[in-house]
This record gives structure tokens, C-alpha cells and sequence, in this order.
């Protein structure tokens, strides 16, 4: 939308958005939505645009078949843009996860959680919970869900992975967390989670952070959607390892992979986070993946660089 001149700007988090006194929200940054494909000509990926719930949407991405009635491993994942902006309609995403369908040769469902301001956290992880749920109840003969073809007939409910870039990570790690304590429909189980990018922070630099750092952008963000999060910057949602946090030994996947650029401010807290899993003695497997000289979400914004492809082929093999 246009800028706002006879509004008062209420939060200002530019370049990304502006909140005003009104209510209205302006998003200053995003890319144009791009619409779902029987085939995608570079990848041979074919996409479709589906309904979770009145409030959850979804879009699939079903990489070329050698068998009409080939399984495959299931990748539900949570996009990046700070839970304020993008979709997985949106070039970035759409782009991505065609690629990484294709690289992978793995069934994505890519969520669409409500974005804040309108809808505050918790909705998103709310949102993001309920798609898991429906894709776990796959494995219920009797579901009162509206099951997906693609899901029931080429979904391995033995391989089930979930990951997110940025805002998307922080949801995965979440939800991975949530599953360690609520059961899955069918005792479904998830196998691996991968963290690229993830919106961590809290109060106290780690590494290379300073004290003025943690009040910057990140923190902004964060109480412009929670402001009512409990413990602020330092809620276990945002800080995994704030004091009252639940242990992350609770996380319900057997691997682990955590991407991050050398360069991305949430990687210092992102290395913390692998190493405290290793410390604990985490039952699972943990790998680190840290890319020399780049920022973050590199990947995302340009796919075609040949680090971009390389962490691409490390999440694909990861999942495959």
C-alpha cells in the first residue's frame, strides 16, 4: 500500500514494515506471489495450493516420480520474513522449495501460518502446530481430516522431517520441542529437524554480540509480534536458552542440522544452541554447518550462487 502521511507511525521497522496509530500496517518489503504449477519447467516439481484449516493454508511441491506409487520423505516447512512478511506463494519461498523438492526428492507441504501485527504470536506457532497435526493424521485410517492424494499416496510417514529458514527455524525448533511433550496423531514420529538461519536471541550476547546488539532490530521485531510474551526478549520461544526454558533434550527428532553464515547476526546464538545439544549428551545426531563469508538467508535471496547450491545439496541430502 501507499505510505501513510495523516497517520501516525506507531512502530517503525523499516525496511521490512511500518505499524500505524490507525491499526494499518504497511508492508515495505516482499516479493510478488507466484501461482502453483502441474510442472515446473527447470525442475520438473509440480506444486498445488491446498486448505488446512479456515485459518491454515498450505502449498505442495511433488518432485518428478520414477514410480506412479513411489514414497518419498515428507518436509513440512516454515518460511522465513520475520513472521511479518512472505508466504510460501511468494517468489523467494516458491523458488526455494521447488529446488529443494527437486534436490531432495522429498513430498514439501510448505505452511501458511497468519502473519503478526494483524494476528500476534502465539497465532503462528499455533497455525503451524494445527499443519503438522493435519499431516500426521494421514496415518489414521479413520481421520476425520480432508486427506491429500498426494500425502496419502506418496508420503513416507517413516522419513518425516521438518525445518525453516529464519522466523520459519525458530517455528521448526518450536514445534519439534511441542512434539516432545504432545504426541502426534498415529504416534507419528518426526525423524530429523533442520534450523537454517534461526531467529534466535535474548538479553545477553553470545560470541561476537554485543550488549548494544541485543536492543537492535532482532529484539525490536520480536516485541513488536509478542509484546506480551512472557519474559520478553528472554521467552523460551525466541531464547531457547533462557533460564526457564525447557531443556533441549526434550527435542522429538533423532538429527539435527543447523545451518548458519558466518556472517548472519543470529549465528553466535545459532553455534551456542548445536553446542548445547552436544553438551547435554543429546540422544540424536547434530550437525553444524557454518558458510564462510555469507549473510543471512543468503541462500533464499539468491539460490544460484555455488554456496547457495551447496547448503541446498546439504539440505537435500540431509532429508534424502
Amino acid at each position: 500500500m501507499a505510505s501513510n502521511t495523516t497517520n501516525e507511525v506507531l512502530i517503525d521497522l523499516s525496511p521490512v514494515i511500518k505499524v500505524y496509530k490507525d491499526g494499518t500496517v504497511e508492508r515495505l518489503m516482499g516479493t510478488p506471489n507466484i501461482p502453483p504449477t502441474s510442472e515446473d519447467p527447470t525442475t520438473g516439481v509440480a506444486s498445488k495450493d491446498i486448505v488446512i484449516s479456515p485459518e491454515v493454508k498450505a502449498r505442495l511441491y511433488l518432485p518428478k516420480l520414477t514410480d506412479p506409487n513411489q514414497k518419498l520423505p515428507v518436509l513440512i516447512y516454515y518460511h522465513g520474513g520475520g513472521f511479518v512478511i512472505e508466504s510460501p506463494y511468494c517468489l523467494l519461498f516458491h523458488r526455494l522449495t521447488h529446488i529443494l523438492a527437486s534436490e531432495a526428492k522429498a513430498l514439501i507441504i510448505s505452511v501458511q501460518y497468519r502473519l503478526a501485527p494483524e494476528h500476534l504470536l502465539p497465532i503462528a506457532y499455533e497455525d503451524s502446530w494445527t499443519a503438522l497435526q493435519w499431516v500426521a493424521s494421514h496415518v489414521i485410517a479413520n481421520a476425520t481430516i480432508e486427506k491429500d492424494l498426494w500425502v496419502t499416496k506418496h508420503g513416507d510417514f517413516g522419513k518425516l522431517y521438518i525445518g525453516g529458514d529464519s522466523a520459519g527455524a525458530n517455528i521448526a525448533h518450536n514445534i519439534v520441542l511441542r512434539a516432545g511433550v504432545e504426541p502426534l496423531p498415529g504416534d507419528v514420529k518426526i525423524l530429523g529437524l533442520f534450523l537454517s538461519c534461526p531467529y534466535f536471541w535474548g538479553s545477553k550476547p553470545f560470541g561476537s554480540q554485543s550488549k548494544e546488539d541485543m536492543t537492535g532490530f532482532a529484539y525490536k521485531v520480536w516485541m513488536c509480534i509478542y509484546p506480551s510474551a512472557p519474559g520478553g526478549i528472554d521467552n523460551p520461544m525466541i531464547n531457547p536458552m533462557a533460564k526457564d526454558a525447557p531443556s533441549l533434550s526434550g527435542l522429538a527428532c533423532s538429527r539435527l542440522l543447523v545451518c548458519l553464515p558466518e556472517k548472519d547476526a543470529f549465528t553466535p546464538i545459532g553455534i551456542l544452541y548445536a553446542e548445547t545439544l552436544k553438551k547435554i549428551g543429546w540422544s540424536g545426531e547434530v550437525q553444524l554447518v557454518v558458510v564462510d563469508g555469507e549473510d543471512h538467508c543468503f541462500h533464499v535471496f539468491d539460490p544460484h550462487t555455488e554456496k547457495a547450491k551447496d547448503l541446498i545439496k546439504q539440505l537435500a541430502s540431509f532429508i534424502s
